[in-house]
């Protein structure tokens, strides 16, 4: 009978329930809101259903994420060798491949000028990077932070490993990822505030018709153009290309399929797992993960807002031609945020159709957060 007893006790104190913090707790119904946002709501599912669920994972379990140094058996966790790929810059650098395997950089061909919008959406980055340093942290962390006002997960993950601040690349990522995934809750308020009825209601003009050979140019151009100016961008850069090159040469319709399907889909399994399982309580429920989501939405905030006022200037200049809400998709949430000036558009006047137009600024927020990111490595001398 005391045997019983005994095996019982050991059964029941080897529960979480034991072991678990009041923190624990918190992150678990945090994991559990975003999985309903994801699920019920669609908020981005694609992204915020394994970062959610990798968020559960930690706080029931927190040596899923156990590093192999601290571990008795001389293993670590699963989701610890997923993270390390995290840290190394693979997984962030798939996920650029995918993305330009899937991406079409025609309107961007077509409007050269959509590179100004791209650019002008990284406004955000520089305020973040202020802003961070002015809340006490030092300059490479207040760099990696800053990059969450591209809206640009992989580019955060991996300015974060290069710059060494594998502390703070746990709330950095999700944040990041998190402000992705709200792109159509967060833009369309600033887009409003900043536009009047009659300037959403621009109908801009039938982009041109791109060639096979400008296509085919354009990543080869980029990739030796931006690469030779700041070389520490070849890995995220290279492999958009790379991606866009399998994608518009035709003559690898395998690996495109492969780069912007099963590898895709593959990597963001594991991207988001692993970062969701950094945001256990006790690396998560901190002032400096306070201070950098507060950052984070700041930098997205004025982001969107730059793009969108520098969209306003176009329009002045252009007489009317161009609609300032193409300007909100200079971030790099593709193709979240073209989609949502689209539908801004849309609800001034139905007939409005914007999302080709806004996928140049888009496609050109995703090299301009790979440049702003080489930029820092530069800076601080990073190779």
């Amino acid at each position: 009978m005391e045997y019983i007893a005994n095996t019982l006790s050991n059964l029941i104190h080897q529960t979480a329930f034991f072991n678990l913090t009041v923190g624990n707790y918190a992150m678990i119904a945090v994991a559990c809101v975003f999985l309903y946002l994801a699920i019920r709501h669609g908020f981005e599912p694609l992204l915020l259903t394994p970062i959610a669920f990798g968020m559960l994972l930690v706080n029931i379990y927190p040596d899923i994420m156990l590093p192999i140094e601290e571990s008795t058996t001389g293993a670590g966790g699963l989701l610890y060798y997923f993270y390390l790929l995290d840290e190394w810059a693979i997984l962030p650098s798939l996920i650029f491949m995918g993305v330009g395997a899937m991406t079409d950089f025609g309107p961007l061909i077509a409007n050269p000028k959509s590179f100004l919008l791209g650019a002008a959406a990284q406004f955000g980055i520089f305020m973040a990077y202020f802003g961070a340093i002015l809340m006490g942290f030092n300059d490479k962390a207040a760099a990696a932070i800053s990059i969450i006002g591209g809206a640009d997960g992989p580019t955060s993950i991996f300015l974060a490993g290069k710059l060494g601040q594998t502390a703070i690349m746990g709330p950095i990522a999700v944040a990041a990822y998190s402000y992705m995934s709200l792109v159509p809750i967060i833009q369309p308020p600033i887009m409003r505030l900043l536009t009047t009825e009659k300037e959403r209601k621009i109908k801009m003009d039938q982009l041109r018709p791109v060639t096979k050979l400008e296509k085919i140019l354009f990543p080869i151009i980029v990739t030796i153009v931006v690469c030779l100016i700041l070389p520490t961008t070849a890995p995220l850069v290279g492999m958009l290309m790379l991606g866009n090159l399998f994608r518009e040469s035709g003559v690898v319709r395998q690996l495109t399929d492969t780069a912007s399907n099963a590898l895709m889909y593959i990597v963001v399994i594991l991207l988001g797992t692993s970062v969701g399982a950094t945001t256990s309580a006790e690396a998560f429920l901190n002032w400096d993960t306070i201070k950098i989501v507060i950052l984070g939405l700041i930098a997205f905030a004025f982001g969107t807002a730059a793009g969108v006022l520098f969209g306003k200037l176009m329009c002045i200049a252009t007489k009317g031609k161009v609609n300032p809400l193409i300007g909100s998709a200079g971030v790099s949430a593709v193709p979240m945020a073209a989609r949502v000036s689209q539908k801004v558009g849309a609800e001034a006047d139905p007939t409005n159709f914007l999302l080709m137009h806004a996928m140049g600024p888009n496609v050109a927020g995703v090299i301009g957060t790979a440049v702003a990111a080489g930029t820092f490595m530069a800076i601080f001398g990073v190779f």
